[in-house]
């Protein structure tokens, strides 16, 4: 598999375990375990995710976070518990998917997977506590519903195509960094108006 084949591939699914670390762990051991994702021979080490074990773990984490995801504040609560949970993971990941036999690549691969998920997991939790201002409780259930069906499927899509893996990081990535930039626009826009507020006689 080409080198930027597999950078893509890495890159997407540490992204995407910033958002859903449990979801990524248990539609790729599914998928492996239907054999709906025939993995290649340099993937092997990926087969450890279709133990059902590791299955039954990431599927109870993965039908909690479903439920704790769509809870106004519930949400930051669990986002805040897993900043260090989903980068770990996503780094894991991304090291099971790269090359066992090139040690320069896997540390390179765990320090950016690593890096990837905690930036992902970052702009999901800034969008979150953005949207949890809002006091309509249903902002909160299609934010995250629709970050369950484009987990799926940019899962799928980066593991079907990878040849469209490093556009799909990519894209993540910029999207990311805009749901940074957005929310620390509008959390700085609410402080300043509140203190002018506070402020005025």
């Amino acid at each position: 598999m080409p080198i930027m084949e597999i950078i893509g591939i890495a890159g997407s699914v540490s992204l995407l375990s910033g958002w859903r670390l449990y979801l990524c762990i248990f539609a790729t051991g599914l998928a492996m375990r239907l054999d709906a994702l025939p993995v290649p021979e340099h993937l092997a080490s990926l087969g450890v995710l279709e133990n059902p074990w590791v299955m039954g773990i990431a599927a109870l984490g993965a039908l909690a976070e479903f439920f704790a995801d769509k809870v106004m504040w519930l949400d930051s609560l669990w986002d805040t518990v897993h900043t260090l949970v989903r980068p770990v993971g996503g780094a894991l990941l991304a090291l099971a998917i790269v090359d066992p036999s090139d040690p320069a690549m896997q540390v390179i691969a765990f320090l950016l997977g690593g890096g990837a998920s905690l930036l992902a997991h970052g702009g999901k939790a800034s969008a979150r506590a953005v949207v949890n201002t809002s006091p309509e409780p249903f902002s909160n259930a299609l934010i995250s519903s629709a970050e369950d069906v484009a987990t799926v499927g940019l899962l799928w899509a980066a593991y079907e195509y990878p040849t469209i893996a490093a556009g799909i990081a990519a894209a993540l990535l910029v999207i990311v960094l805009a749901l940074m930039w957005l929310a620390q626009r509008i959390i700085k826009r609410v402080f300043f108006r509140n203190a002018r507020n506070n402020h005025a006689p």
